[in-house]
């Protein structure tokens, strides 16, 4: 298509993937984790993108904020941001996910660097007033910040146990497909508004 020759015509677009376990590619080969197949797909469609794997398993919405700067190197353009699930899983105090992700935001704010926020849905086991809490985050920090959002990372995976490893938890290989087949048109859109602002 046209739309997509100006990515084409020009050095690789660097997108990084800040995340935890569900990006990182936890229990599966290298070549399977989200960040390489959405690669993959991008590239498939003509977009020439550079995809980092920034995840790391265990991550919470803290921690990859104090990883922020080396995650995202100097010439990042571009964050999927892919955090939240751990506090979750552990119950964190939303507040305390809340501020982590707002810094985030702030931070690649000040750098010029375009954001996709992904969404997460607490697990029922904290009760409906802690998901409540946390699952507004999300949309939340999206509108404030004028970033757009996917509005739940696991769509099409979460409770499916034939595409989720025997935990329950992280995605199979096909699970990261699917969560790649559907993200990919958010993740075109996104970038097209940032390769119009390219010089």
């Amino acid at each position: 298509t046209m739309s997509a020759s100006p990515v084409l015509s020009q050095t690789p677009l660097k997108l990084a993937v800040l995340g935890d376990s569900l990006t990182a590619g936890y229990g599966l080969p290298a070549t399977a984790a989200f960040p390489v197949r959405l690669e993959k797909a991008l590239r498939e469609k003509g977009l020439n993108v550079d995809v980092l794997n920034a995840g790391v398993s265990g991550d919470t919405a803290s921690g990859g904020r104090d990883r922020l700067d080396w995650s995202a190197p100097e010439g990042t353009e571009a964050v999927i941001v892919q955090l939240g699930a751990n506090d979750a899983l552990r119950g964190v105090d939303p507040d305390v996910t809340r501020a982590a992700l707002s810094d985030i935001l702030t931070r690649l704010r000040a750098r010029k660097v375009a954001v996709l926020l992904c969404g997460m849905l607490a697990p029922p086991n904290y009760g409906s007033e802690y998901a409540a809490r946390f699952n507004a985050i999300y949309p939340e920090l999206a509108k404030s910040f004028g970033v757009p959002l996917y509005p739940f990372f696991l769509e099409g995976v979460a409770a499916d146990a034939k595409l989720n490893q025997a935990d329950g938890i992280h995605p199979t290989a096909d699970g990261v497909d699917v969560i790649v087949k559907n993200i990919l048109p958010t993740v075109e859109a996104f970038l097209g508004t940032i390769s119009g602002q390219r010089s």
